[in-house]
Formats: structure tokens, C-alpha cells, sequence
């Protein structure tokens, strides 16, 4: 059996999940909170794959920049998902939720990559709403990053035509920016306009899936870490449980070490059930700091 990844060790890839803007806050205070007591400096990763919230850290990281960095970035998305006109029962209800993944996609985000799970994403996007409104504030400080992608960078966004997953910055995908390709990571559906790219629409990287764990580069004996907010907060518990469950078994089918942290008991009463409530980040980030280092003081 492998043995598992120490959290002081710095880990080859870094995933960070899809979470809204307390996801997000919770993930920069928790690798704050580990590389406050310990040697690990996480924009030193192989490769960093970000979804949604997760894809504004990870172009943060791999631009070079410490994580503050992303602050008002991330701050500026919510503002907007607070801030959209919700349609009818669907668009609310995933306004509530945090607008992570759009509700009605969810039971598909851990259905693998089989095409019957593609097509019923593409059907379902397709069936729904086309948003005008942007996030182009968002996006103005994104390009204040300077990010690209000549590597490390990981992003997940979902192909609203063919419902398929792109991972932007891998071999093979389009050409993008990375302000475009995070725009369209973070382009919740029924609530923002599409991102096109090359003459395709994408949308939110987390109605693939919450993690998308199982895209992790690397190869056998390649450390992981992977952060997973949804797993103890907001609506979507038992799909990220679910997705996550299944793509730790892949990842470690390819002899990959792989190490999840999810918030702790005081971190998820801090996100609480609404992953968009921009008023609770001063406090989500202060319970994430201390649970990592928490982590570090028992490692």
C-alpha cells in the first residue's frame, strides 16, 4: 500500500475544488495557516488544477503571487453572484446553494467520463437558460495576475455544447488565457454568460465535478493534495463525498499518493450553509488559518 502524504511534504499536484467565495476564503486561509509554521511554499507545486473558486487560487499560485493576492478577486465573483437577477425557482435555487454547481446538474458531477454523462450534461445546459451577465470586473483582476499557462496551471470548465471536460492548460486543449479560462471555471450556469473560447462555450468546471480529483497530472508515487470544501459545508455534501470517493480510487489505481483535507468542525460552522455569504469570510479565513496550523503542530 502507499504510504500517505505528510502534510508538511510539498505535494507534486495541488487540487483545489470548487467551493463559492467562503470555499475560496477557506482554502487561502488553510494554505496560509500550513505555510505560517512549516517549510512548504505551495507556489513551489509541479502543477496546480483549480475548479471554479479553486481556479482563482490556482492562477493566483501559479502566477507567483502569495495568496492575498486573490482576495479581491474572489471577492468581486461573489459580489456578482450575489448581485444576479434569479430566474424562476432554478436560478434561485442555486443562488442559495452558492451557485457552485447548478443544482439540477449535480447528480451527474461524479458520473465519470462516460458519454452518457456527457450527454446529459450538454442536454441539460442546453435546456437551460442563457445568461447575458458577465463577470467582467472579475476579470479585470484576473489579468492583473499575469498568470499563464507555461506549465503548473490546471483549469476545469466544462464544454457547454458537448458536456465534456476541459481542462485548460493540459496538452491538447484550445488555446486560452488564463482570465479566460477562469472566468469560464467560475461561469456558474443559469446565473452567468458562457465563456467562449475558440468558437466553443464554457461553464463552471464543478458541474463536471466538485473536486475533479481524478485530473490530477502525475504519474505513480506523485504526491497529491487535495482541498475539498463542499465535502463538510454548503448543499453539496454528499456529491463531493461521492465524487471524491471516486476519484481518490483512480488516482491511486495510477499509484498516486493522494491526501484530502475538508474543513473542521469550527471551520464548517464558519462557512455555514450559503458558500456565497461574502459577510462571513473575515471569519471562515481565520478558522481555516488556524486549522492548518493545527495540521502542521500535529505533523
Amino acid at each position: 500500500m502507499m504510504p500517505s502524504v505528510r502534510i508538511t511534504d510539498r505535494p507534486d499536484s495541488l487540487v483545489l475544488g470548487a467551493g463559492g467565495t467562503l470555499g475560496e476564503a477557506w482554502m487561502r486561509g488553510l494554505l496560509t495557516g500550513l505555510e505560517s509554521t512549516s517549510d512548504l511554499d505551495f507556489r513551489d507545486c509541479e502543477h496546480v488544477l483549480g475548479t471554479s473558486a479553486g481556479s482563482i487560487i490556482a492562477a493566483t499560485l501559479t502566477s507567483g503571487h502569495r495568496l492575498d493576492a486573490g482576495d479581491r478577486a474572489a471577492r468581486e465573483w461573489g459580489q456578482a453572484t450575489q448581485n444576479a437577477t434569479p430566474r424562476r425557482g432554478i436560478a434561485r435555487a442555486a443562488l442559495h446553494a452558492g451557485a457552485v454547481v447548478a443544482s439540477p446538474l449535480a447528480p451527474l458531477a461524479f458520473a465519470g467520463l462516460e458519454p452518457p454523462g456527457r450527454l446529459a450534461r450538454s442536454a441539460a445546459l442546453a435546456a437551460s437558460p442563457r445568461p447575458a451577465r458577465t463577470l467582467r470586473r472579475l476579470g479585470a483582476h484576473l489579468d492583473t495576475l499575469n498568470a499563464r499557462f507555461d506549465g503548473p496551471l490546471r483549469i476545469a470548465t466544462v464544454d457547454r455544447r458537448s458536456g465534456a471536460r476541459v481542462i485548460f492548460g493540459a496538452p491538447g486543449t484550445p488555446d486560452a488565457t488564463v482570465t479566460d479560462a477562469v472566468l469560464a471555471s467560475c461561469a456558474v450556469p443559469w446565473l452567468f454568460a458562457p465563456v467562449n473560447i475558440d468558437g466553443r462555450d464554457y461553464v463552471d468546471g464543478g458541474v463536471w465535478s466538485p473536486v475533479n480529483l481524478d485530473a490530477a497530472p502525475g504519474g505513480r508515487g506523485a504526491r497529491v493534495l487535495c482541498l475539498a470544501p463542499t465535502v463538510r459545508a454548503g448543499p453539496l455534501k454528499a456529491i463531493t463525498r461521492a465524487a471524491l470517493a471516486a476519484e481518490q480510487m483512480a488516482l491511486r489505481a495510477r499509484g498516486m499518493r493522494v491526501r484530502t483535507i475538508t474543513p473542521d468542525d469550527t471551520s464548517a460552522a464558519a462557512i455555514g450553509p450559503n458558500l456565497m455569504n461574502g459577510s462571513r469570510v473575515e471569519d471562515v479565513l481565520d478558522a481555516a488559518f488556524a486549522q492548518g496550523r493545527g495540521l502542521t503542530a500535529r505533523a
